[in-house]
């Protein structure tokens, strides 16, 4: 028999007798030992960041929930307080102040439909001048607690109810935590290793928490194996009925910046700063950059000496193409950057339409479209401007509606291409030496005329 005032014992045996699965699966054998117990308090709070008043609490509320179940009364509300130093217990039964404006008499009806007040209970309630007698400045809505008899052995049931209590106050105290830690990260790049596969989705081991890496948020092509680290943005935190979510993302552009961040110190203390980030994830990727510093050259610092800086981004993301632009306060300069590699002749700007008319050599042509017309859409991403694409003899090679290129320009392009072919096949004589050299290409005369 164990003295009044101590945890129960055959409460204990209960918790322990099916323990549910936890962190520290000898949680429950810990409550034998007062020295064990705050051993794993003090383990829980290191390895899972649960605070120790926080499992406390769970201990008393299950207590509680046991004492009411086993020896309570309906409408009883029972508190209990815990001493996990000295193992102390207390059991007390609290009752709220109320009067007549809050409560009506048992045999007493509402008054009408619009009467709210619920039935007077006196296991829950306590008027107002009953309580002052106990307590001189006793207030409406406060509760007045009053010692119970403790008791020593709990039934079965209560105590599972209680075990189920002690794991639910757990899991919360974990979900609050995990929330507050990682929520202060959103937008930060973390770091993990490959924990499981499921349906496309990639489940990533943070340590202290589980993160989804999700199909649509990983990059293109990209392959992983079990136990691989893998370096993410941490897109948000969700708190949902299953648990806490948090999501992340590689295919993200602000992964992109945070990647640089770490690599160019000019960033991360804010000398260069980023205007806009466009990606097609795996593919290729503009960045538009601006120094507050006439002295940085923003675009160097970010591609670093003999490329050193944006090589690790890329091979960060994959073997991704990065183009590293300057930004400017002019629009006109601004798509001149942003079509780069290409080397631009002539742009005109229709303000009206938002669209701008950009005039490259004939050699430059796929330069300024790129591969399925990814240059000139991700450059009207980037500027938010419809870029049309002319060549030197004024044919139009490609455009942009909607700040991106469609399927029916790169169609266009092909059709383009096809016809210029077959017109130089149709013109065959004139593509080779008379004299019978025929290694040596000659221009056309269209070409021909251009030059001249």
């Amino acid at each position: 028999m164990m003295q009044p005032g101590k945890i129960p014992g055959l409460f204990i045996e209960s918790l322990i007798t099916k323990p549910y699965t936890l962190a520290i699966p000898s949680f429950y054998m810990a409550l034998f030992d007062l020295k064990v117990l705050n051993s794993a308090l003090d383990e829980l709070q290191q390895e899972k960041g649960i605070s120790r008043d926080s499992v406390v609490e769970a201990i008393a509320t299950a207590l509680a929930a046991a004492y009411r179940r086993e020896y309570g009364k309906r409408g009883q509300i029972i508190r209990a307080t815990f001493n996990p130093e000295s193992g102390d217990l207390e059991f007390r039964q609290a009752k709220i102040v109320v009067d007549d404006t809050l409560v009506r008499k048992e045999d007493e009806e509402a008054r009408d439909d619009e009467d709210h007040r619920s039935r007077f209970n006196p296991e829950q309630h306590i008027m107002i001048e009953d309580a002052r007698r106990i307590k001189k400045d006793a207030q409406l809505d406060e509760e007045i607690s009053f010692p119970l008899e403790t008791q020593e052995e709990f039934g079965r049931i209560a105590a599972q109810a209680a075990k189920q209590v002690i794991m639910q106050k757990i899991r919360e105290a974990e979900r609050a935590s995990i929330i507050s830690e990682y929520g202060e990260r959103e937008g930060q790049v973390v770091t993990g290793h490959v924990q499981r596969f499921e349906r496309g989705n990639l489940y990533i081991d943070l340590g202290r928490a589980t993160a989804v890496l999700p199909y649509d948020e990983q990059i293109p092509g990209e392959r992983y194996r079990q136990g691989e680290r893998v370096r993410a943005l941490l897109l948000r935190v969700d708190e949902g009925i299953r648990g806490t979510f948090i999501r992340l993302s590689r295919s993200h552009p602000r992964f992109l910046t945070k990647l640089f961040e770490t690599e160019v110190p000019e960033m991360a203390q804010g000398t260069v700063e980023v205007k806009g980030v466009v990606r097609e994830p795996g593919s290729r990727a503009k960045i538009a950059v601006h120094s507050i510093d006439e002295h940085i050259d923003p675009v160097g610092a970010l591609v670093g000496q003999r490329g050193v800086r944006v090589a690790v981004v890329t091979s960060e993301l994959g073997g991704e193409k990065i183009d590293v632009v300057e930004w400017s306060e002019n629009p006109a300069e601004f798509v001149k950057e942003a079509l780069k590699p290409a080397q631009v002749m002539d742009i005109a700007l229709n303000e009206d339409e938002n669209r701008a008319t950009v005039t490259v050599a004939e050699d430059q042509q796929s330069l300024a479209i790129g591969r399925g017309g990814q240059n000139v859409r991700l450059a009207a991403r980037l500027t938010g401007w419809k870029i049309d694409i002319r060549s030197l003899g004024g044919d139009q090679v490609a455009q942009t509606e909607k700040a991106a290129t469609t399927e029916e320009v790169v169609a266009e392009v092909a059709q383009e291409e096809t016809a210029s072919e077959a017109e130089t096949q149709k013109d065959g004589e004139e593509l080779t030496n008379p004299d019978g050299n025929e290694d040596r290409d000659v221009a056309s005369p269209k070409v021909e005329g251009q030059t001249e």
